[in-house]
């Protein structure tokens, strides 16, 4: 038997998912000490394991950096998961120490997991809530011009945060590499291969495992009226005038409606409610979902593989550019339309589509099967039990970055050349076109080169 310490940041859609998990290990007579935050102390010690409050750890925050992390920023989030990992630094060299993890199963954003795994020398896994996002994965996140300006502006910031790990024994190159997939670290992402984009680019470390859900219900839809659920989560759901919108939309139609709104907005605030709506603070949401016909949806991981994993089509409305990626692979598979009209007559129009639209039923209704079909908790648990793993396959990733920079250097030497011919021959008045349109074209023709050369290794694996 193991010991097994988890560690996740204080966030339900990354701490749901490895409740089962943490149950499982427990149930097979695995110890399981559970470091997370007094909000989540209940459903921790639901599944057996020994939970260990952090939130003494937490620092006090500006309204500025509470404004910063109600809208996601990266920067913002980053400089906070230095500082709390700074934090706990003594109170986990404690830990480790009288503990003595055998394995470390902590949330790919979740630095003082990470960091203190590698710092004591532990085994770790990882714990992906959302896809795993490699350099083929991430071409599904478009990040916005505001998120983009975030990155930029904020990495001085963070490159100044990183510093202060070094003198507490934690070594790290850069943000990235304490937040990116690689083929070399063991990892458990909770949806199918068949739903995860660019799959076969994931190593052998990699378990997909499908959705973990404590839930043994069934989808079943058979009622007199159809039922449609609106949820934004519970991160960014400070949103009285969307579901405002939703209202107005819906109260004339044949449709009753379930609206989960969390505790950030007045109920009071959305006034006197129609018949057929019913709005909550929280809801039991798998058994929502179970009956649902049709999910309005922001597109957070847990709660899309939620609805897919109950059959429910939706109504896609991301807020993040993570929420996008997730909202893209939905609508590739035909199980959800996404909302780019947020307007009363918009928000109607996309819902009428769904119900009355077979075919986004169906597709859901597959990737049911395909959820329901994988090893769930039972299979995350044994990988994290016979952690480290190791992989005899190709890895297609280490194999993609070495054809790129073959690639990069042939162009630019290509590009340099003719410069100089052009330049020695005729005139050097206008080579400087070349260089601009050279720049350009270079990334559209680098990833058509990285697509071909995916597909060839692909091949030469399946052979």
């Amino acid at each position: 038997m193991k010991k097994v310490a988890f560690f996740c940041i204080p966030a339900h859609g990354h701490t749901n998912p490895m409740l089962p998990v943490a149950a499982e290990l427990v149930k097979r007579g695995n110890t399981v000490r559970f470091y997370s935050f007094n909000e989540f102390e209940e459903k921790i010690h639901a599944t057996g394991a020994e939970f260990i409050s952090c939130d003494a750890y937490l620092p006090e925050l500006s309204e500025q950096e509470k404004a910063g992390l109600k809208t996601v920023s990266t920067t913002e989030m980053t400089v906070q998961d230095i500082r709390i990992t700074l934090s706990m630094d003594g109170f986990l060299d404690e830990e480790f120490k009288t503990f003595r993890p055998d394995v470390v199963y902590t949330d790919s954003v979740c630095f003082w997991g990470k960091l203190n795994a590698w710092k004591h020398h532990v085994p770790m896994v990882v714990s992906t809530s959302t896809f795993a996002f490699n350099q083929l994965s991430s071409q599904y996140m478009k990040n916005t011009p505001g998120e983009l300006a975030d990155m930029i502006l904020g990495l001085p910031r963070v490159s100044k945060e990183l510093k202060k790990l070094e003198p507490y024994g934690y070594h790290v190159k850069g943000a990235l590499s304490l937040i990116q997939s690689d083929n070399q670290t063991d990892s458990i992402v909770y949806t199918s291969r068949r739903f995860q984009p660019f799959a076969d680019s994931f190593s052998d470390h990699y378990a997909f495992i499908g959705p973990s859900v404590f839930s043994k219900a069934v989808p079943n839809k058979t009622k007199e009226r159809p039922l449609l659920y609106i949820s934004m989560g519970t991160v960014i759901n400070d949103r009285p005038d969307f579901y405002a919108k939703c209202i107005e939309a819906l109260q004339d139609q044949h449709v009753d409606v379930v609206i989960s709104c969390g505790n950030a907005i007045d109920r009071e605030a959305l006034g006197a409610l129609p018949t057929n709506i019913q709005v909550y603070p929280y809801v039991n949401q798998l058994d929502i979902l179970s009956r649902a016909d049709a999910f309005i949806t922001h597109c957070g991981m847990n709660s899309v593989s939620e609805s897919l994993y109950m059959a429910t089509p939706m109504v896609l409305y991301p807020q993040t550019s993570e929420q996008k990626a997730v909202a893209r692979r939905v609508a590739e598979i035909g199980a959800g339309t996404v909302l780019n009209d947020d307007s009363v007559d918009g928000i109607r129009a996309a819902v009428q589509e769904v119900l009355s639209n077979s075919a986004y039923g169906k597709a859901a209704e597959a990737c049911s099967m395909d959820f329901r079909s994988c090893t769930g908790a039972a299979g995350a648990a044994e990988f994290i039990e016979n952690a480290p793993h190791s992989s005899n396959g190709i890895d297609v990733i280490g194999e993609l970055n070495k054809s790129t920079v073959r690639f990069h250097f042939i162009y630019w030497a290509i590009i340099i050349a003719a410069i100089n011919l052009i330049g020695f021959l005729f005139s050097w008045k206008y080579v400087w076109i070349i260089g601009i349109a050279a720049g350009i074209l270079s990334n559209p023709i680098g990833r058509a080169i990285q697509k071909r050369k995916y597909i060839s290794i692909l091949h030469r694996i399946q052979q």
